[in-house]
Order: C-alpha cells, then structure tokens, then sequence
C-alpha cells in the first residue's frame, strides 16, 4: 500500500466519521420519534386496548369497523376540504406578497419580519386570538361587518361557517413560512433574464408569468409538498377553536383530530391506530401522485 492511498483511506474513514457526528443526532431523533411510532402505530392498529393497559390482536376488525363508520368518512371529507382550499389560496398569496418584497422598497425588511410573525407565534395564541375575532357578540370581524349593516355569522358554531373561518386561519398561520421559501426562491433567478425582457419590451406582468413563475416552479413544487402534509395534519386549531360541546365540531373534524378523539377521549387506542395508518397512507398518495406529476410543471435550471 503506497503512501498516498493509505492517506486518502485515512482523510475518507476522517470524513465519514464527520458527517456521521452531523447526522447522527438527527437520524436518532428521526428513528425514536418518527420512524418507531409509525411502526408501533401500524401494529397496533391490528389490535384493540384494555382500560388498563393490555392488547389483544383483532386483525382487521379496526379497518372493517371504519369501513361502516360514518364519522371516519366526514372526517376525511373535512381533511381533504380544508387541504384543497388552504393549500392553493396561501400559495397564492404567499407568491404575491414574495414578489412584493423581493422588490427595492423603503423598510422592506421591516415588511419582512411582519409577514414572517405567523411563522413564529405559537399555534395555541394564534387560535386564540382568532377564536376571539371570531366571537359572534364581541369578535371584531362581526363588529368590522355591523359597520356596513350586515350580521355576522356564528363563525365558529354555524356549520355553514366553521371550516371557512377554519381555513382562513390555516391560510394566515401558513404565509409567514411559505413567503420566506419563495422569497429565497426568487433570489435565485438570475436579474440577466428581466434585463434581457425588458429589452425585448416586456411588462411587469408578462416578466411574471413568463421568466418568474416557471423558474420559481421547483420552489413552489417544495411547497406544495410540505403545506399538503402540514395541511392533512391539522389538529391544534381545531383543538383549540372548537369545544367538545361545539355542534359544529362534526363538520370540521379531521382524520388527526379523530385519531386523537379515540385514542384519548374514547380510550380506543386500537381504532385511533388504524386512523392513523389511514391518513399516513392518504398522504403517501397524494405526495407519491404530486411527484409524478411534477415532470409536466416543474421546470429546473
């Protein structure tokens, strides 16, 4: 062995033992609260729990009896509504407001923190806070509207309004995160493109719709994968919005907010499990399905 391949074995031994000092803490974290829960979750989805502790395996009782529960259904519903709705509007508006100050403006960075508050204010003050706006007595929206003559709505007790006044607050509480992903995103297009527009005689809007929004489409793609899976996720604003005693409760219930009224509530751990596997398995699709779509709208550089 010459001199020089022994020093190269000893520089790669060097640096794998580095990036395994890097990884590590991160791949244990992964392994204790990720990746054996999920584990822990399917196999005892196939089980059903005593009041004090004990399983015994059922099979697929639990995935039978959801089969002809008619509340797993609603549930799912709800899930996928509020996905469908909050995922694309904050997209939207997260774009826009990005764009806005990616610009050279006066105290952009001052604009900047306060579209990113969201992002750090804990959930528990933001559902509150909201949870007040939305009074139907005292809430200020329905104070906003009498202004004009008009009665606001029960928002967050009135079937017809408890999942809109949902996805209002899922869509604010997700913007901060996501204008500072396209912010960066829109750093990264070269200024060479809008140079070479304008000398073509290129307006403001045709530069968006045909320079920055197809090389903002991989960041966008990153969003949109992440704001799914946040968006499926839902449970803490609904936790925190809506009582036990709400009569709206039923038509903005999803499937975590059930997995945690049966396991914890209803002390049916089994069954909570099985909610579980299905909404994990829900969310594998719909990623498994944005991924092969990607080809046809994301444009690299």
């Amino acid at each position: 062995m010459t001199k020089s391949t022994f020093s190269a074995k000893k520089y790669k031994k060097r640096d794998m033992l580095s990036a395994l000092f890097f990884v590590g803490p991160l791949f244990i974290g992964l392994l204790i609260f990720y990746l054996i829960p999920m584990v822990q979750s399917v196999f005892y989805s196939f089980t059903e729990w005593g009041m004090f502790g004990g399983y015994n395996f059922t099979g697929l009782a639990n995935y039978k009896k959801m089969l002809t529960d008619p509340e797993v259904f609603k549930a799912l519903k709800n899930t996928l509504t509020y996905a469908v709705f909050t995922v694309p509007i904050a997209m939207a508006i997260s774009i826009f407001i990005a764009t806005l100050l990616n610009n050279k403006i006066k105290g952009v960075a001052m604009y900047r923190m306060i579209y990113f508050l969201p992002a750090v204010t804990m959930t528990s003050a933001v559902a509150m806070i909201w949870k007040w706006m939305f009074n139907s007595q005292y809430g200020i929206i329905n104070q906003f509207l009498s202004i004009f003559g008009i009665k606001g709505p029960a928002w967050l007790s009135d079937s017809n309004t408890a999942m809109i006044a949902l996805i209002i607050v899922g869509v604010w509480s997700s913007l901060g995160t996501s204008i500072v992903i396209y912010l960066a995103g829109l750093q990264g297009v070269p200024t060479t493109f809008y140079e070479a527009a304008e000398m073509d005689g290129a307006g403001p809007i045709r530069k968006f719709f045909k320079i920055t929004l197809p090389l903002l489409t991989p960041t966008m793609f990153f969003n949109l994968i992440t704001s799914l899976i946040s968006a499926l996720q839902v449970y803490d604003l609904i936790f925190l919005m809506y009582s036990q005693t709400n009569p709206a409760l039923q038509d903005v219930q999803s499937l975590a907010y059930l997995f945690y009224k049966n396991a914890f509530i209803l002390n049916d751990k089994g069954y909570g499990a099985a909610i579980t596997v299905v909404l994990l398995i829900l969310t594998l699709v719909i990623t498994v399905i944005n991924f092969s779509l990607q080809k046809k709208w994301v444009h690299y550089q």
